[in-house]
């Protein structure tokens, strides 16, 4: 049946009945929110993997690093398209069913990436993991919104984004330490923990669209439903809502950015093998600074309390929160790519010798204490971004528009990070002849994180659009539940 959202009164889909055996206590709701957090991150792993494992693989593949880029790049884009599909259908039918396929298609292409003989299989199989991931990011959004209290949803999307980003970073670092001496090994454990979270959605709570929105919990816990859904209609209002616009298109800008730092562990490892260690040995040095250096993102929940806080005050709060956030996390960047970091770690060592004497070094080496203080600034301060990002979809959009509106700014997102990701590699190779490495990844980082200066503009505006599109949907959903 065909549904809008439309208007007060229209877009209702027929009262069926209630889908049995929901679930739904406190212990039950406390295990579903853990396993859709806990996906969130390992979906992320996935997409972490790679970068470290460029040299391995092209080697294995007699390929150049730039297509081992390109795949990371490519795969950016397709589980961005993927998402407003998947999205889409989830907004329309039941999500949990949605979920457990696209955990199976991203755990299938990370199998088949660990058994790949060549080149393009090994890109085959990544894109089909790619079509998998754009299912987790896009429904699972839209379930968690609908648990999410709207007072607390900037610290609670913060746990969501912070998964993600623990699950970017557990990518590098699993990648590194597992893959430096057989690159197949982490595709294979990741496949394998894949295949279990399918099972464990098996047992999740059946969320109920709507749920957490004040103007619609006492009919709900009265036994009505929430059945209004999305529909092709609705898609122009979606993008006439002007805080729609401007955290969708954010999203070039800032993942331009935030996509060249997967460069990260590389920049790291060509400053080890200027210092004379083995290749072997700068992967995983490379892998370890990175996700060492990336760990002020934990800082997101920072961010998000912040943004709740605010947006008690003024329902421009959240925007304003992440505008500056972003704007003064510029200048961290900058100083943290050109401080020069003194690598001191036994060559040829295990990982785990390795991992010890890196840590060690933050304070013993001040240039790597203060190279650590400085990303940690940085990544602290964008991690308001995140939260804040996620918390405004869901205030500015009715339940059953969620999951697209995420996805299509996912969506813009993926263009922006595959664009971050790929013209950056080509920024290096054109910078190597006035800057030999390591100092040209130092300078093309830099450069590509003045993407962060219209993002903050978009933020802006964003907070002078966001407190009206707010109240409609207040009103839009008050009127739905006199209907209900």
């Amino acid at each position: 049946m065909t549904v809008t959202s439309g208007g007060p009164g229209q877009g209702r889909a027929q009262p069926g009945p209630r889908p049995p055996g929901r679930g739904g206590g406190p212990a039950h709701r406390l295990y579903s929110v853990v396993v859709f957090v806990l996906l969130a991150s390992l979906d992320n792993v996935a997409i972490g993997l790679v970068p470290p494992l460029y040299g391995p693989i092209s080697d294995a593949f007699n390929v150049s690093g730039r297509l081992l880029g390109l795949v990371t790049a490519v795969s950016f884009l397709v589980s961005a398209v993927a998402a407003v599909g998947w999205a889409y259908v989830g907004d329309r039918t039941n999500r949990k069913p949605l979920l457990m396929v696209g955990t199976l298609l991203w755990a299938a292409g990370t199998g088949g990436s660990a058994l790949a003989g060549g080149y393009l299989t090994f890109l085959t199989a990544q894109l089909v993991a790619a079509v998998g991931l754009g299912a987790v990011g896009s429904v699972g959004f839209s379930v968690v919104t609908d648990l999410i209290s709207p007072t607390r949803r900037g610290l609670v999307m913060s746990f969501w984004g912070l998964s993600q980003g623990i699950g970017t970073l557990a990518g590098t670092l699993v990648g590194g330490l597992l893959g430096a001496t057989d690159w197949r090994r982490p595709f294979l454990l990741l496949t394998g923990v894949g295949l279990a979270a399918t099972l464990a959605y098996l047992f999740t709570y059946d969320v109920r669209r709507g749920q957490s929105e004040p103007e619609l919990a006492g009919r709900l816990d009265a036994g009505a439903e929430y059945d209004y859904r999305i529909s092709r209609a609705d898609l122009p209002r979606i993008l006439a809502r002007r805080t729609n616009r401007w955290l969708i298109l954010q999203g070039l800008t800032a993942q331009a950015a935030f996509g060249s730092l997967v460069w990260l562990p590389v920049l790291f490892a060509e400053r080890a093998e200027a210092q004379g260690y083995s290749t072997s040995t700068a992967v995983v040095v490379g892998s370890v600074f990175a996700t060492l250096f990336q760990l002020g993102g934990v800082l997101s929940i920072v961010g998000g309390l912040i943004g709740d806080a605010a947006q008690r005050r003024t329902p421009r709060g959240r925007a304003l929160v992440a505008a500056v956030g972003i704007l003064a996390a510029l200048p961290f960047y900058l100083v943290l790519f050109f401080v020069p970091v003194t690598i001191d770690v036994p060559d040829g060592a295990s990982g785990g010798a390795v991992v010890g004497a890196v840590l060690a070094s933050v304070f013993t080496e001040p240039s790597v204490g203060l190279s650590l203080l400085t990303a940690v600034v940085a990544l602290a301060l964008t991690s308001a971004n995140s939260p804040n990002w996620f918390a405004l979809i869901a205030d500015v959009n009715p339940p059953e528009h969620r999951g697209t509106v995420y996805s299509l700014g996912n969506l813009v997102n993926g263009v922006g990070r595959a664009a971050g990701n790929g013209l950056v590699g080509v920024a290096f190779q054109g910078l190597r002849a006035a800057f030999p490495p390591p100092l040209n990844f130092a300078v093309g980082l830099a450069a590509f994180q003045l993407f962060f200066i219209p993002t903050g503009v978009m933020y802006w505006l964003a907070s002078r659009t966001s407190p009206e599109d707010i109240d409609n949907v207040h009103d839009l959903l008050h009127t739905r539940a006199d209907r209900l």
